[in-house]
């Protein structure tokens, strides 16, 4: 089987090189040609454990390829994923969907053959049937089905999360047409449907909801115990032994109830504020979502405040260590991150900052005030610091000694916000050590 991505970002390699990896013909086309020559040499635009052997064994056998031409890459294609960006519309927090749309009608031109045309990128509601009077309108004379297959990526963990999922959604449209486009991708999808993976078989809009309302209520554990954590705190209890107690019953599960310093990422920001503007277009607000949101906002906002109190309520002149930028370990992602409120402020108040990230040290450059000085790791980060903030748990930091970290500061208060150190160990190496949540 033959088929084409088109869009070479997080989503669109991935998925390119785990279909290739199931011995799929993957043609990845994207508009950047810097991008696609990088690709070609051998070498990854973004940060993405294991990725970067996978592309080169796929490319080294020829089962995936890089172009910028969509022709060539439509070219005999039975399926074409779009896997463009649909970042939040400067102005009203709808999303984005010039580029789907674009690229959707730019298949159309170049396909010679039928063909299924399949949403890929996270879209509201209503994309798929606007997609396919799009395609119609530019090529009636066209056989193209429109599908959507939402992808459930965690960064940090993608290519596991492709190769052994929890679920694969399959939106098609109705009648026959739909039927011949499930079956198209259920054999596209063999590889996992032969290792039991569930197939949750749809339609168009039913699928495009799924994907937000995944996304969404993710974003609400975590602002759910972020406040529980906040409620720990003034009632001298801790979060970490709730969210245990809570997790362990079955109907609510385990997953995403670490309190710490507020979501971010290229998901969860962007998608719970496209659903809710969708529920307040269609008359049906969606008021947990929207108040998730807010207490999110303000989550990031809090922690600055947080650090300013710590620090006797005056950072002006003091130097202060950040350990992580990333919204979290394993990427190089800097999208919505904590430490793009959390920095600034600090650096308004007067702060001067010494910031490592394993990966995250290049893109947060642009993005964060200037004067933010970046060294070699954590214990450069600590050295001469009279505070000390940890916002992204990589694991590098749980590795460090506690008298370690003491012995290279000149002061010793550490604001753990993601709750990676044991309290005990840190007060004995003498820190005044301030967590989320716990006693």
């Amino acid at each position: 089987m033959r088929i084409a991505m088109i869009g070479a970002g997080y989503v669109g390699l991935v998925s390119g090189a785990c279909f290739a990896e199931f011995g799929v013909d993957v043609a990845l086309v994207d508009t950047d040609e810097t991008k696609v020559a990088a690709l070609k040499a051998g070498r990854i635009p973004i940060y993405e454990p294991g990725l970067e052997n996978l592309v080169a064994d796929n490319a080294r056998e020829g089962r995936l390829t890089f172009t910028t031409r969509l022709d060539e890459a439509v070219a005999g294609a039975e399926v074409v994923f779009l896997a463009v960006g649909t970042p939040t519309r400067r102005g009203d927090g709808h999303a984005d969907l010039s580029y789907v749309f674009a690229a959707a009608e730019q298949v159309a031109r170049a396909a010679r053959g039928p063909l299924v045309l399949v949403t890929k990128s996270t879209v509201p509601v209503g994309t798929g049937r606007e997609v396919k009077k799009r395609v119609q309108a530019v090529r009636p004379d066209l056989d193209i089905t429109v599908a959507s297959n939402p992808e459930f990526l965690r960064e940090g963990a993608a290519i596991a999360d492709f190769m052994r999922p929890d679920r694969i959604v399959l939106g098609v449209e109705e009648g026959a047409a739909g039927e011949r486009a499930l079956a198209v991708l259920k054999r596209l999808y063999r590889p996992l449907y032969l290792i039991e993976t569930p197939i949750v078989a749809t339609g168009l809009e039913t699928a495009e909801i799924i994907k937000y309302a995944a996304n969404a209520f993710l974003a609400l554990k975590i602002s759910f115990i972020n406040e529980v954590a906040d409620l720990c705190e003034k009632a001298g209890a801790d979060v970490q032994q709730v969210s245990r107690g809570i997790g362990l019953d079955g109907r609510i599960g385990r997953k995403f109830l670490h309190a710490g310093a507020g979501y971010g990422g290229s998901c969860f920001p962007k998608d719970t504020l496209a659903f809710a503007r969708t529920g307040q277009a269609l008359g049906a607000p969606l008021r947990l979502v929207e108040t998730t949101i807010a207490v999110n906002d303000d989550r990031k906002i809090a922690m600055a405040d947080r650090v300013i109190a710590a620090c006797g309520g005056d950072v002006a002149g003091k130097t202060i260590g950040i350990l992580g930028l990333t919204f979290k370990p394993e990427t190089d992602d800097m999208r919505d991150a904590p430490s793009l409120e959390i920095v600034p402020r600090l650096v308004a108040a007067g702060a001067i900052l010494r910031a490592y990230d394993p990966e995250g040290m290049e893109v947060a450059r642009p993005l964060l005030p200037a004067s933010v000085q970046y060294v070699r790791n954590a214990i450069e980060a600590a050295t001469g610091a009279e505070a000390l903030v940890l916002l992204t748990e990589w694991n590098e930091f749980r590795n460090i000694a506690p008298q370690k970290l003491a012995t290279a500061m000149a002061g010793r208060i550490l604001l753990d916000l993601r709750n990676v150190y044991d309290p005990p160990a840190m007060r004995e190496a003498g820190f005044t050590y301030h967590s989320i949540g716990r006693p």
